[in-house]
């Protein structure tokens, strides 16, 4: 899927886990984000944009063994390896959207 667009919508969640707050976007019908990181940056402004700690996909899995995949941009636009606030909010994004896998319990 290509980068959107000027005036393209994105339908999004927002969670918050221990002060941090995140922007949950649901692609697990594609392997890659909608959003670069430079528009996750921009969506992250707390003065122009929704306002977040990061921008959180669930994404296709790589392959069978998996339910699904996920990429964090950070407000900043970096990827960051690990995030447990993150990971507490997109669990229960899933869980919201109707995921109840074994990683959930």
């Amino acid at each position: 899927m290509a980068a959107k667009q000027a005036g393209d919508t994105v339908p999004f969640a927002k969670y918050e886990g221990l002060g941090n707050d995140f922007v949950l976007i649901d692609q697990r019908a594609e392997a890659d984000p909608v959003l670069t990181p430079e528009q996750s940056a921009a969506l992250c402004n707390r003065n122009f944009g929704i306002g977040g700690d990061g921008v959180i996909f669930a994404l296709k899995p790589p392959s069978d063994d998996y339910d699904f995949s996920m990429r964090i941009y950070n407000s900043d636009g970096s990827e960051p390896e690990m995030c447990g606030n993150g990971i507490r909010c997109l669990a229960a994004f899933l869980k919201d959207l109707g995921e109840d896998g074994e990683f959930l319990s």
